[in-house]
């Protein structure tokens, strides 16, 4: 039981800590090759090249080439250009009226009997009552949205696979790092070799399946975001 409350109590310093310390050191950029970098040999010149054909279409820069990207590995440049513009208006209003009466029966004597009528009255004296009711509600509510944001950038993206119908699908990141304020940028997405202009550049508009992140880490992001234990609080608060 010492053991397990020993565990326990270990377990939550630690979760504790490190939920303080969480976010609070400064942005780094990692440097290192992309793994796929590494994996890749390295290409080696073949100086025993033979030219056959035309002069002008032979070698890896031919002059009338176009200098799209085409192969796996291969970088295109990728305009990312959103903009998000809507408008949004709704009102409703419902009125509701209800009112009912209901009214006693009467009793009749088709006599001259006194006493008969008597006992006519008193019957009618307690069955003739009647009954009102009514009632009325009514709801009104309006609400309107407007969003308006743009958001331009470029980023170089490299074709991670040719798929089978000759559509390319994409992946690229960039992290700007200044005065410890780091910004991040990744795209992906499916785009067709058609797409792709003179200066291999793309739209993000003509993109098929975009996902475009963009955040920033740093004081101004922390100072800017609630920390991890109220979030915590808030989670479960019920009221």
């Amino acid at each position: 039981m010492k053991n397990t409350l020993f565990f326990l109590s270990a377990l939550y310093g630690i979760l504790f800590f490190t939920g303080c310390t969480a976010n609070l050191t400064d942005p780094e950029i990692d440097f290192e090759p992309p793994v796929y970098v590494e994996e890749m040999p390295a290409k080696e010149n073949d100086m025993d090249f033979v030219s056959a054909g035309s002069i002008f279409g032979q070698g890896e820069n031919p002059l009338f080439s176009d200098h799209k990207a085409m192969h796996v590995n291969d970088i295109v440049t990728v305009v990312i250009s959103e903009n998000a513009k809507s408008s949004n208006t709704g009102s409703k209003s419902l009125s509701e009226a209800d009112s009912s009466a209901l009214g006693g029966g009467a009793f009749t004597s088709g006599g001259i009997n006194s006493a008969v009528n008597s006992y006519v009255n008193k019957l009618n004296g307690l069955a003739n009552i009647g009954f009102t009711s009514g009632s009325t509600s009514s709801f009104q509510g309006n609400g309107s949205a407007t969003k308006d944001a743009s958001f331009t950038t470029t980023v170089s993206a490299r074709i991670v696979k040719v798929l089978q119908n000759g559509n390319y699908f994409i992946s690229g990141k960039r992290e700007i790092l200044v005065d410890d304020e780091k910004q991040i940028i990744q795209i992906s997405g499916v785009i067709r070799p058609y797409d792709i202009d003179q200066h291999n550049k793309i739209d993000s508009a003509q993109m098929s399946e975009a996902k475009i992140l963009y955040k920033t880490e740093g004081e101004i992001e922390r100072a800017t975001k609630q920390g991890w234990g109220t979030k915590i609080i808030k989670a479960v608060w019920p009221f």
